[in-house]
């Protein structure tokens, strides 16, 4: 397998649209509740599996039944699910998703076995073996940090430095969770990413800087050699050696920004794994990220490849250098 997404894997539960936040002891109906698929590294895969790209998932889940659920939920064509963990006694990376009407989202959540996940032997072994796919890429994906306390070590550090050493491309996303030293934590990491993927308000968080152009400027100034920053229903920024733009969104029916972050990224290692260049790979993550807005889920409305090429054939995406 030529790419491993790696990260925290959710079961996720979610209101349809509701009228407004419940007062205390108020309930308010909804006209559906799903039980689905979440988490950065298991929609990643999921999404990479659409797009017709092998993947290799690697994560922690328990031995409950909503961990049997995510099990069975990525166990599709195309994703090797041979390096989930099980650590028997927790929950899973469970979330609510509480959507409502013309409001951002709201989540209540807990990270349950996902703090438990590391880079074990097997997946040194891994990262050391695989060989790159036709086009002679490989790609790695960390999908959540910050909610995996357990990759926060040197050993981490010495896991990607592996990978590189193997011609990996790294991918790093996060996903902040609570009050935290998030710089002190990161600031390591960065110099090995070929790619670091926060949006503007975890660029906020992390380093302190509002505006997303002085967000980028820390990234890289400490090592992270391509930053990209999504801004939502604004669009993307990026900002790398050889290229420096924003680019704009896709119209599309909006229901839920649930995962849309996560299909975003693997649009963008679906493009990397061909060997497109940033600007196109920018074009199929915001297309695979907007086709995921259009249900509750964070998988349920994201683009197959066919649907990708067709919907890209139509469409523009408007590009400015900066």
């Amino acid at each position: 397998m030529s790419c491993l997404c790696s990260g925290i894997l959710f079961a996720d539960i979610a209101c349809y649209p509701i009228s407004h936040n419940p007062q205390e002891g108020e309930l308010v109906p909804t006209e559906k509740i799903e039980l689905n698929l979440g988490g950065c590294a298991s929609n990643a895969a999921f999404a990479l599996a659409k797009l017709g790209a092998p993947v290799t998932l690697a994560g922690c889940v328990s031995d409950d039944a909503l961990s049997d659920f995510v099990v069975r939920a990525v166990s599709v064509p195309l994703i090797n699910s041979d390096f989930l963990q099980r650590v028997p006694g927790m929950c899973p990376g469970t979330a609510m998703h509480i959507n409502v009407q013309n409001q951002d989202r709201r989540f209540i959540t807990t990270t349950g076995a996902n703090d438990k996940f590391i880079f074990d032997d097997t997946l040194f072994d891994f990262v050391k073996t695989a060989a790159p796919n036709p086009a002679g890429r490989k790609v790695l994906y960390i999908g959540g940090f910050f909610m995996l306390r357990g990759l926060e070590n040197l050993r981490s550090i010495e896991f990607l430095q592996a990978a590189r050493e193997h011609g990996w491309t790294i991918v790093l996303d996060v996903v902040l969770n609570g009050q935290r030293d998030y710089w002190h934590i990161l600031e390591p990491f960065l110099p090995l990413a070929d790619f670091f993927m926060p949006n503007e308000h975890e660029g906020e968080k992390i380093t302190g800087c509002a505006d997303p152009y002085e967000q980028a400027k820390v990234f890289r100034n400490v090592g992270a050699k391509t930053v990209i920053i999504t801004q939502g229903s604004v669009g993307t920024l990026c900002f790398s050696d050889a290229d420096n733009f924003r680019s704009g969104v896709y119209p599309i029916e909006y229901i839920s920004g649930s995962g849309s972050g996560d299909a975003f990224c693997a649009g963008f290692i679906a493009a990397q794994l061909e060997g497109l260049d940033l600007r196109n790979a920018v074009r199929w993550g915001s297309a695979v990220g907007a086709s995921s807005v259009r249900g509750i889920s964070t998988t349920g409305t994201v683009f197959n490849r066919e649907e990708l090429l067709t919907f890209l054939g139509k469409h523009e995406l408007v590009f400015e250098d900066i």
